[in-house]
């Protein structure tokens, strides 16, 4: 008894700092959030802050969000698939390498990944100039729908690779084996073998992409040249530019919305977190 009593002791002290930090930075943020998302100027309970979305302004740049979310989620889903099912045939023992050479870009600040696309894709910039110089002409991309897509697709998507490749790691070579013996073609043992085993991660991948697409500001406010507002521009624009703390926080309580229902995929098909465990 008096070890156990000391056991717990010690688990609840080593988990301190992380439920003092989780109470600072997550449920004392969210509770502001919630608190000005529901409440009016002078503190009254209100719906009002929320119904904006029903607004055709705020409406247009929910669903254009969404459509850009999609389309990059998809996008970096037909990347990171086939060149996961790469890493995994080539057997490699450093599994950390792996990982490592994929997180290696994301340790350059986020903005200048985002300003160097700015750079790549503008009317005079290095893709027109490389067309240009070939006899093609050049494109408009830069300040489209187009140009946010793609600055979401490279900024995102290690978040897809990761646990795709980590759930297909994982696949025992000899269910693929004991496939092919049943008499199943290539074709067969994916659809029936690998593609289900490899469900968890693509499902943990869809999320790590979605959410931060349907969110971002910054890439849409560099690459779309402020042309192309998306949900989280009128998010910051409530905050920085009006001073609205209630319209954004009622803003942000309906991405809250996605993101729930996106946790609620994750817990239902990547139950033992195959897909975000990547060691």
């Amino acid at each position: 008894m008096k070890n156990k009593k000391k056991a717990f002791w010690n688990q609840a002290l080593l988990s301190g700092p992380y439920l003092l930090w989780m109470g600072l930075f997550i449920l004392i943020p969210l509770f502001i959030v919630l608190y000005y998302g529901l409440t009016d100027g002078s503190g009254a309970f209100t719906l009002e802050n929320v119904k904006k979305i029903s607004e055709p302004i705020y409406m247009r740049s929910l669903l254009l969000s969404l459509k850009l979310s999609l389309y990059s989620t998809l996008i970096c889903l037909l990347i990171a698939y086939p060149l996961a099912m790469v890493l995994r045939s080539l057997h490699l023992k450093n599994q950390n390498l792996i990982v490592m050479v994929f997180i290696l870009p994301m340790w350059i600040n986020f903005l200048l990944r985002t300003i160097a696309w700015l750079t790549i894709l503008e009317n005079n910039g290095v893709l027109n100039s490389f067309l240009r110089l070939l006899g093609f002409q050049g494109l408009s991309i830069i300040n489209t729908p187009a140009a946010i897509v793609v600055g979401m697709v490279y900024d995102f998507l290690p978040f897809m690779i990761l646990p795709v490749y980590n759930s297909l790691a994982k696949i025992d070579d000899n269910l693929v084996a004991a496939s092919k013996d049943l008499g199943a073609n290539s074709l067969q043992t994916f659809r029936r073998v690998i593609l289900p085993l490899s469900l968890p991660g693509i499902i943990s991948g869809i999320t790590m992409v979605f959410i931060p697409s349907l969110t971002t500001f910054a890439i849409s406010q560099i690459l779309g040249g402020g042309k192309q507002n998306l949900i989280g521009n009128f998010i910051e624009q409530q905050f920085l530019l009006y001073y609205d703390w209630n319209a954004g926080s009622g803003l942000s309580l309906v991405l809250m919305i996605f993101i729930l229902i996106s946790m609620a995929f994750v817990a239902k098909f990547d139950k033992k977190q195959e897909g975000t465990n990547l060691w």
